[in-house]
């Protein structure tokens, strides 16, 4: 499953390229963003930052909440909004 899966199925869209912002919110369909949802795309984006040569770290867990950190170099976070934009661009197709 591609970051561009995730992120649109989670209802939100990426703008700014060729699709305009809805007006309102009401002119958005409402979809139900589950927890599964929400931990698929956040799996995905670490995934992306981790292939990247980021370093993600798990700061620690309170109940079901997970603090996490990303760190890297300013040429792995190049790699990784390289591989951000390839991933939605890929999804467009």
């Amino acid at each position: 499953m591609s970051y561009h899966d995730v992120y649109t199925e989670s209802g939100y869209l990426a703008y700014g390229r060729a699709e305009a912002a809805p007006d309102t919110e009401a002119d958005r369909p409402a979809r139900p963003r589950p927890a599964a949802a929400r931990a698929d795309r956040t799996d995905a984006l670490l995934a992306l930052a981790r292939e990247a040569g980021m370093l993600v770290t798990l700061d620690g867990q309170i109940g079901r909440e997970r603090y996490q950190s990303v760190a890297g170099s300013v040429a792995s976070l190049m790699r990784f909004v390289t591989a951000l934009e390839q991933s939605l661009l890929d999804g467009d197709q």
